[in-house]
C-alpha cells in the first residue's frame, strides 16, 4: 500500500505514535520517528525495524524541529506522509492550573504542530498526506480539561487552514481525533482530577469511563493507527481538511 513512500511520525516511541509507525512500516513505508528519550527511541527502533530513522528531538524547540527536517531530508530526500502526533495530556482545572502547566501543554500540543509543519513543508512531495492528531475533546466540554480541549480544537483548525494553504501542491491535511485510548499517556501522571488518588481508584475511574463509551471499552492504539494509515494512503484521496473521529461513539452518540 505504501511501498516506496516515506513517513515521519513525531512522538513515535510509544502509544499511538509507535503503533502507527509500526503499521506504516509494515505496509512498506520508510519511517522516521522522533522522541526525546534515547532509551525509548532504541526500544521503538527494535519494535519497528532496524531500518527506521530514530531522531532525538524536542518538538517544543523550533531549532530542534528544523534540525529534524534536515536529518529527514538527508536520509529520505523528501516526505510523502507526516503524522504530527507528539503531545501531552493532563487535567487543567480552572481554579488551580499554573501558568507553567498551561504553557507546557500549549507549547507541546499546538506550537509544536505548527512549527513541525513549517519545518517539513519544504520537503513535502506534491500530493503528500499530512495527518494531525487532535482528540474527541475538541467537540465536547469536559470539566477540568479546558486547556487540553482548546489545544486540540486549535489542531483541528490547523487542518482546515493548512489544507487551504497547501492546496496548490495537492498536499492533503486531515485530522484523526482519538477518544479514550489505552496508552501510557492515559495512565500517566496528571490524568486524575483527584490529587492523591490511588492506582486502584484510578483504575476504577477508567472502568467507569469505559462504561460511558457506547462501544463499551477503551480504544487501542492500533485502532487509531489503522485510521492514520487510511488517511495516509490513496484510499482517502478525496478527503481534505476533514476530521476522522475514532472514539467508540462517545462524542457522537
Amino acid at each position: 500500500m505504501l511501498n516506496g513512500k516515506t513517513a515521519l511520525v513525531t512522538g513515535g516511541t510509544s502509544g499511538i505514535g509507535l503503533a502507527t509507525a509500526k503499521l506504516l512500516h509494515k505496509h512498506g513505508a520508510r519511517v522516521a520517528i522522533t522522541g526525546r528519550d534515547p532509551s525509548y527511541l532504541d526500544r521503538a527502533r527494535e519494535a519497528i525495524g532496524s531500518d527506521v530513522l530514530a531522531l532525538r528531538s524536542d518538538v517544543r524547540s523550533r531549532d530542534a524541529l528544523r534540525q529534524m527536517a534536515v536529518d529527514v531530508k538527508r536520509d529520505f530526500g523528501a516526505l510523502d506522509i507526516v503524522f504530527a502526533n507528539a503531545g501531552v495530556a493532563y487535567v487543567t482545572p480552572l481554579a488551580t492550573t499554573t501558568e507553567d502547566a498551561y504553557d507546557t501543554l500549549m507549547d507541546t500540543n499546538v506550537k509544536s504542530v505548527f512549527f513541525s509543519l513549517q519545518a517539513v513543508e519544504p520537503i513535502l512531495r506534491e500530493g503528500a498526506s499530512v495527518i494531525l492528531n487532535a482528540a474527541w475533546l475538541n467537540q465536547v466540554g469536559v470539566p477540568g480539561r479546558a486547556v487540553l480541549s482548546a489545544s486540540k480544537a486549535a489542531v483541528r483548525s490547523f487542518a482546515r487552514t493548512f489544507s487551504a494553504e497547501l492546496l496548490a501542491r495537492r498536499i492533503r491535511v486531515n485530522v484523526v481525533s482519538p477518544g479514550l485510548i489505552d496508552t501510557p499517556i492515559l495512565r500517566g501522571v496528571g490524568q486524575s482530577e483527584r490529587p492523591g488518588q490511588t492506582d486502584a481508584e484510578f483504575e476504577d475511574y477508567l472502568a467507569g469511563a469505559a462504561k460511558q463509551i457506547p462501544i463499551g471499552r477503551l480504544g487501542h492504539p492500533e485502532e487509531i493507527a489503522a485510521a492514520v494509515l487510511f488517511l495516509a494512503s490513496d484510499a482517502s484521496s478525496y478527503m481534505l481538511g476533514s476530521e476522522l473521529v475514532v472514539d467508540g461513539g462517545f462524542a457522537g452518540l
